[in-house]
């Protein structure tokens, strides 16, 4: 019996599931958790010092997404091996993964049976590509590829150029009580200007004083992000007004008054290749106002934004708005989503 210890580092900001892979590999003696990161920066910071053998990496980080996270890690630890585990599983974002050097892909939807597995393969200098993703193929590829089985021949491909540069992340925070608004947007905007990247909040005054405070004295120097103009608290109601013609969002003067702001945000970020971090509630303010339509093409004009541009958008609804409708139209805030949390 083999007595090598595989060292692995998780990468994923979602504690839950953090919990699940820990419980995942507590049968695998061979299999060793050594330490977890929540957002990108962290994830290569540890990645550089631990030396993984191992790390299973979401796509979808703060501050940092796992793709571009991936491609710094190659860098500070060429020996570890990356593994995707997300949700995702469009052909575009798995493909762009893979493109990294990364030994494989796993949906999380398939976790439960091949995570393992998967892990096991790469170790063996295979590489493994979740079951349900049957339409990704390597490309260059000498043998035939099974979904869900080990790749042998995909090493030696050459790289294919990436068909996105950015990774979707539009999300939707629907929240009970102020205070669950204020943390969550605290810990958003926080870990945004924390990594060198900047931030946008669009919200009512109250909400945009309670996260100033918040951010202050969680030690983030958010006087300094303002004068420097890498971080924008501007009022939801203001802003809405500067893109609505006859009650509904123009896209042109939408992505064009988005566009400048973005720009002059990233400009005064400290990183390299800043991105933004835009938290807003015009879509619920334009929602409590019975403008069902306006809101949802608000929404769609995110995800444009999100698909084009380096920013990483939360808009934020309260329970109290929807807790009233019906299922179609909170179904219909959902799908505009990347992904939906609840507090």
């Amino acid at each position: 019996m083999s007595m090598f210890v595989t060292q692995i580092l998780v990468v994923d900001d979602f504690l839950p599931w953090q919990q699940l892979v820990s419980k995942m590999f507590e049968s695998e003696p061979n299999l060793n958790i050594i330490s977890f990161a929540s957002e990108g920066f962290e994830a290569v910071q540890k990645a550089k010092e631990l030396q993984p053998d191992v790390i299973l990496m979401d796509v979808n980080l703060p501050t940092l997404n796992g793709i571009e996270a991936a491609r710094q890690i190659r860098k500070v630890a060429p020996k570890s091996k990356i593994l995707f585990v997300s949700t995702y599983g469009s052909v575009e974002i798995v493909e762009g993964a893979l493109d990294t050097g990364a030994s494989g892909y796993v949906v999380k939807t398939d976790a439960g049976k091949e995570l393992v597995k998967a892990v096991k393969a790469v170790i063996q200098g295979k590489r493994y590509v979740s079951g349900t993703l049957k339409e990704v193929t390597p490309a260059d590829t000498e043998d035939t590829h099974v979904p869900g089985r080990e790749v042998l021949a995909w090493p030696s491909a050459p790289a294919r150029p990436r068909k996105t540069e950015t990774i979707l992340c539009h999300e939707a925070q629907f929240y009970s009580d102020d205070v669950i608004y204020r943390e969550t947007v605290t810990h958003f905007i926080g870990t945004a200007l924390r990594a060198g990247n900047a931030a946008i909040l669009l919200a009512t005054k109250p909400h945009r004083d309670s996260v100033f405070q918040s951010l202050k004295a969680q030690g983030v120097d958010v006087d300094a992000a303002i004068q420097q103009r890498a971080y924008f608290s501007l009022d939801a109601a203001d802003t809405l007004s500067g893109f609505m013609v006859n009650g509904s969002p123009d896209a042109d003067r939408f992505l064009e008054s988005f566009r400048n702001l973005i720009q002059s945000a990233s400009n005064g970020a400290k990183a390299k290749h800043p991105r933004v971090a835009i938290c807003g509630e015009g879509v619920a303010l334009l929602w409590a106002e019975g403008k069902r339509e306006a809101a949802i093409r608000l929404e769609q004009l995110g995800n444009i934004l999100a698909g084009t541009d380096r920013v990483d958008i939360l808009c934020a609804y309260p329970f109290s708005l929807l807790i009233q409708e019906d299922e179609h139209a909170v179904k219909s805030i959902c799908a505009e989503h990347s992904a939906v949390y609840s507090a």
